[in-house]
């Protein structure tokens, strides 16, 4: 059984797959707490689900495109089963890295997007560096910043430990403005993709479900 906070079908709002159609499945709990965090209502709402449950509404929804979410997902060990249950599907696992990805062996077509938690966030020093071993090619870096020191935090964080992998840089939505970012990239040389998340420009940054 897994407890999930919401199954919904809407577009892909950041990372590699934006604006293409996904089944978004957030699983309750989360071990941080983020300052900037969106998604509070996940930590403790949500029903148990069976693994057949879940995949019988995620059959409805038509799509063979799938996010796992949170909170953080990877928190509840039975997501091995509902990732061998979407072996023929595309997936996306968000996790904060805080938890050793090496024990979640992926399908061939399903990839990690590891959150790095940046100073602003309070939780900077929840990261497992081990785990930029275990990212590959098609896997996704993501750094969510909300000041300078962020930046720079993070780009002497890649220095030192990035391996493989696709990184993105995005702003906390309304803390900074988008074009320094841009601009601290290109002086910098750092060859990272910039994104913004296209869901809270369409709908209201509140709304649910989007």
């Amino acid at each position: 059984m897994l407890r999930i906070n919401e199954i919904f079908l809407s577009i892909q709002g950041e990372g590699i797959s934006t604006g293409y159609p996904t089944i978004f499945v957030r699983l309750t709990g989360c071990n941080l707490s983020c300052s900037y965090c969106d998604t509070t209502y996940s930590y403790s709402e949500g029903e148990y689900m069976t693994v057949a449950a879940i995949m019988e509404k995620i059959e409805e929804l038509k799509y063979k495109r799938v996010c796992l979410t949170g909170g953080e997902p990877l928190l509840q060990q039975e997501v091995k089963g509902l990732l061998a249950a979407l072996e023929d599907y595309e997936v996306n696992i968000e996790t904060n890295g805080s938890v050793d990805l090496a024990a979640f062996p992926l399908q061939a077509d399903h990839r990690f997007t590891m959150d790095i938690k940046v100073p602003s966030s309070g939780e900077a020093d929840s990261f497992l560096i081990s785990n930029f071993e275990v990212l590959g090619a098609k896997d996704e870096i993501k750094i969510v910043l909300g000041s300078r020191e962020d930046y720079v935090w993070g780009r002497e964080l890649l220095k030192k430990h990035y391996r493989r992998g696709i990184i993105t840089l995005s702003p906390i939505f309304g803390a900074i403005d988008p074009k320094d970012i841009i601009s601290w990239m290109l002086a910098d040389g750092l060859d990272a993709r910039f994104q913004l998340q296209l869901h809270k420009i369409i709908w209201n940054p509140e709304e649910r479900g989007v």
